[in-house]
């Protein structure tokens, strides 16, 4: 046996140690590793199982699983997603989610799947998801600003404002979105006196000039006074439906008495008597030279595009419903027929 091992004093017993050392840690690192990596797949597993529910309408239990498929499934969800089918997105990613062995792409999914929870309406869910993807990747500055909006709906806006400092480590730039979350927290904030909410306001608008749309729309619900000191005769165009809808009672004819545009707008609109037809705006001029022929049946249709994602949407936002993005709202008219307005009786 002494002949066949080298004794402690010979070198190479010193380097047949060291291998045999390194051998076993690398077992064990490998041994722990794989243990690690099961685990964190069954509290993957475990995690996933409070998102089957009802509404995963399509039936993906038997369904045989095979890497090529992977594309193709993640297509038709995002079809399902843009189609307003949540349901049947959350089904797909949820299938995908549970047999892709890929680390990256899990979490990419998971990211997928909490935006169309977000979407959906399912805030909740979609905040367990934003945070789970932040514990295994906590510095993605896309999944933290999701997590905000996510906060900004729920109406946590203390939460949406932690999210600033880490998104500031990583180079991100805040200050828009720092005074679009005061904004939002000043608009729902009930415990505040309609004086010093005001203040506040002229404050966030002189520091956020993007501010102006939803300033004014704002400050309107609070003082119709004070609304029309902020009304600039540039920046019209950006309020032109908040202006065209405003009831006659909230008019200020002092100030629309010295702006051209406003004069031919409420012109426009059947407010005023005496013909204005020299605004600059197109339709505004098309609409009041009519109105001054006789036909007051004349009347603007609103639709507001994204500017980020061209998206089109019936009704004004603060951030966009497709994109999230924040000042992105544009406002576009067209120039209608009055709508017939018909009084139903519940007696």
């Amino acid at each position: 046996m002494e002949n066949i091992l080298p004794s402690y004093s010979d070198p190479l017993f010193s380097i047949l140690l060291i291998v045999v050392i390194a051998l076993i840690i690398a077992l064990v690192s490998y041994g722990w590793g794989m243990y690690k990596q099961q685990k964190e797949e069954g509290k993957l597993l475990k995690f996933l199982e409070k998102f089957d529910s009802a509404e995963c309408t399509l039936d993906t239990d038997d369904m045989p699983y095979e890497p090529h498929m992977f594309k193709p499934l993640t297509l038709l969800a995002k079809a399902f997603e843009n189609s307003g089918e949540y349901h049947k997105a959350i089904s797909i990613y949820l299938y995908l989610i549970k047999h892709i062995d890929n680390d990256r792409g899990e979490l990419e999914l998971m990211e997928r799947l909490a935006n169309t929870y977000l979407h959906a309406g399912f805030l909740e869910r979609s905040r367990s998801l934003y945070t789970e993807i932040l514990r295994r990747m906590p510095r993605n500055a896309k999944v933290l600003h999701e997590l905000g909006i996510v906060y900004e709906n729920m109406h946590r806006f203390d939460k949406a404002h932690e999210i600033i400092e880490p998104l500031q480590l990583l180079g991100e730039e805040t200050n828009e979105l720092e005074n679009f979350l005061a904004f939002s927290k000043l608009k729902t904030d009930k415990s505040l006196a309609i004086e010093e909410k005001i203040e506040q306001l002229k404050v966030l608008l002189a520091k956020e000039p993007k501010l102006y749309r939803e300033g004014v729309s704002m400050m309107l619900k609070l003082d119709t006074l004070e609304a029309w000191k902020l009304i600039e005769t540039e920046h019209i165009h950006e309020i032109l439906d908040i202006l065209w809808f405003l009831p006659n009672s909230q008019l200020d004819l002092d100030i629309i008495a010295h702006d051209k545009i406003l004069r031919t707008l409420y012109y426009a609109k059947g407010y005023l008597n005496t013909p204005h037809t020299q605004s600059g705006l197109f339709t505004l001029d098309m609409l009041a030279v009519a109105r001054q022929s006789g036909f007051e049946e004349g009347d603007l249709h609103f639709s507001f595009l994204c500017t980020q994602c061209k998206q089109s949407f019936p009704v004004s936002f603060k951030r966009c419903p497709n994109c999230m993005a924040i000042y992105s709202v544009k406002v576009e008219e067209e120039i209608a027929r009055t709508s017939p307005k018909t009084d139903y009786s519940l007696l």
